[in-house]
Formats: structure tokens, sequence, C-alpha cells
């Protein structure tokens, strides 16, 4: 008996020491994927506001040159009708001195060839009608430059309103420039943490997913679904190395099309389909693969984040990672392929292939 009890004993103290390190991997896992998901949510929910901001910092850009070039050719007119209401009242100058010289009467020409007072009269009355017709032109120029004047105010007025508006979203954006620049580095630390535990567990965005389709499908047409029920992986990108390309950073040909897009950027699936399976390592990194309706395969490589668990059924245009540069990667950028078969080297061209779907890059 007393060998049972100090066996059991042992056990238990052997318990104490070894079962937490047992129970230690599913808890980082999922502390990792909670944080990847809260920090690959910041990151879309910053780039979104960065987004707005800067349409809001361009918009106010184009409206305060508006109001610049609107004051500027209301300064130009300004100073013109300042040159014809001179001359006017040079003009009227003139005319107040003549009166003054001759007792009130300016009729031109010799009063001697008008001797009859009605003769007179009518004579007078010409010079009588350019002084009236002098009096509302000068009326009138004074009107316009008081408008001139006026218009030219309210544009400065504007100007400096909309000017500060700009300034204050320029330090806005710098902010949330330097906060997402954070995350982004955060959230490509933690993508790489992941693949070198092999801990690749599908994230969930929350809220932020359940909106992106009516995001995407307002995106300047460049979300929508083609006829054919095919779509762009990414919404905003600029293409770089193409398919059949080789360099030193593959074996062979490169196999697919990269997209240049930042860190966090949500991957969309080209076409309707389940996910079949997803990748945590390798030249890939975290990467992920959809089996289309039509018998093709499409991958999405160097991801930060995968969203979708396999056996998921996914549509065009569906969320299913967020971009990062796991794997072998030398800067942030979505790797793309369509594959005959789901296993590498079966892949197609596929600028053309997604072209004749109607999707063009």
């Amino acid at each position: 008996m007393a060998r049972w009890a100090l066996s059991l004993a042992g056990l238990s103290v052997l318990c104490v020491a070894v079962c937490p390190l047992f129970g230690a991997a599913p808890s980082v896992a999922g502390r990792t994927s909670k944080r990847l998901a809260s920090v690959g949510s910041e990151v879309v929910r910053l780039a979104r506001e960065e987004s707005r901001i800067q349409q809001g910092y361009e918009d106010g850009l184009r409206e305060a040159g508006g109001h610049r070039r609107l004051g500027e050719r209301l300064a130009r007119e300004l100073r013109q009708e300042e040159l014809v209401r001179a001359a006017l009242l040079q003009d009227a100058g003139a005319v107040a001195r003549a009166q003054y010289r001759t007792g009130g009467f300016t009729a031109h020409g010799s009063m001697a060839v008008a001797e009859d007072p009605v003769e007179l009269l009518e004579l007078q009355s010409t010079d009588t009608a350019r002084r009236q017709r002098l009096a509302r032109m000068l009326i009138e120029a004074d009107g316009r430059r008081q408008a001139l004047a006026s218009g030219r105010l309210s544009a400065t007025v504007s100007l400096q309103t909309v000017s500060a508006g700009v300034s204050a979203l320029r330090g806005e954006k710098e902010a949330v420039t330097r906060r997402l620049a954070r995350a982004r580095a955060e959230l490509n630390s933690l993508a790489d943490a992941a693949v070198r535990t092999g801990q690749c567990e599908p994230v969930d965005l929350g809220g932020l997913q359940n909106g992106a389709r009516a995001l995407q499908d307002g995106a300047n047409g460049a979300g929508g679904v083609s006829a054919a029920g095919w779509t762009r992986p990414l919404l905003s990108y600029q293409l770089s190395a193409g398919f059949g390309g080789t360099g030193a950073h593959w074996s062979g040909h490169h196999s697919g099309q990269d997209f240049a897009v930042p860190t966090g950027t949500p991957v969309r699936s080209v076409g309707a389909g389940t996910v079949l399976f997803t990748g945590c390592g390798g030249p890939f990194g975290m990467s992920l693969v959809v089996q289309h309706d039509g018998g093709w395969f499409s991958q999405y490589a160097h991801l930060a984040a995968t969203l979708p668990a396999p056996g998921t059924r996914v549509r065009a245009g569906d969320w299913i990672g967020l971009s990062g540069t796991t794997g072998n990667s030398t800067g942030p950028h979505l790797h793309f392929e369509v594959r005959r078969t789901p296993d590498y080297g079966s892949a197609v061209e596929p600028v053309r292939w997604l072209r004749a779907r109607g999707v063009v890059l």
C-alpha cells in the first residue's frame, strides 16, 4: 500500500508538471487566432478609414481649387470693372466742368446757327441724353463692381473654410496612416509566427465581412461579377510578376500572377465553389485553394490570414483571406493561380483565363 501511495503521489506530481504542457498548444493556437482576427480586423477597418479620409481630402482639395480659381477670376473682372468705372468718372468729370464753364449749356456747335430756342433745346437734348446715359452707365458699373467684390469675398471665405477642413483631414489621415502601418507590421509578425508554428487557423472578422459585398459592389464596378460568374481576386491592386516569368525566387517559371497590395487587403474568391484546403508553410506560406463548380481550381498564396475553413461554400467576391507576405515573398502581395487540378504544376495563364470569362484585370 505504501508503494502504491508513493506511485500515485509521483503520478500526481508528474501530471502537475507535464499536463499543462499538453494543454498549452491549443491555448496558444487559440490566442494566436484571436489576435490575428483582432489585428486583421483593425487593419481592414483602418484601411477603410484611411481611404475615406483620403477621398474627403481629395474632394476638399478640388473644392478649394474651385474657390481659388473663382476668386482669381472675379479679381481679374473686378480690376477690369475698376478701369471702366475710372474712365466713366473721368468722362463725367469732363461733362461737369463743361457745364460749369457754359452755365449748363453744353450743346456742341455754334449757337449762331440756331437762334430759335426750340432749335437750341434740340441741340441741348442730345447732350442731355448723353449725360443721362453716362450716369446710368456709372450706376450699372457700380452695381457690377459691388457684385464682383461680394462674390470675391464669398469665394475667399469659402476657400479659407475649405482649406481649414483640408488641413484637419491631412492631420487626421497622417494619424490613421501611422496606426495602420503599426497594425500591418503586427499582422505580418503574427502571420509569420503562425506559419512558423504551423498554427494557421481560419480567423473570423465578424461584422467587417458582413458589409463586404455592399462595399465591393460600389467600388466603381471593380467588384462586379461577370455574366459568366467570375470576378477579380482584389478590388484595388497593381499587377506585378506575371505568369511564366523567371527569377531567383522561383525554382522554375512563375506559376501565377502577382498582385501588389498592402498587407491586410481583403482577398476574394474569383468564383463560386468550395474551399478545398488551406496551406501553412513552404514557398506559398499561408495559402488557400478553392474548387470551382466548373472543375477548375484557384489558389491564393502568401496570405496573412485565411477566413473560411476547408469545406466552406463561397460565392464569387466573398472574402477568403487577407493578403500578406508569408512564405517565399519579398514584400506584401497576392500570388494567384488558376489550376486544372488542386496540385502545383497544373496552372494556366490566369490573366487570359479570367479575360475569357469576362473579367479584365
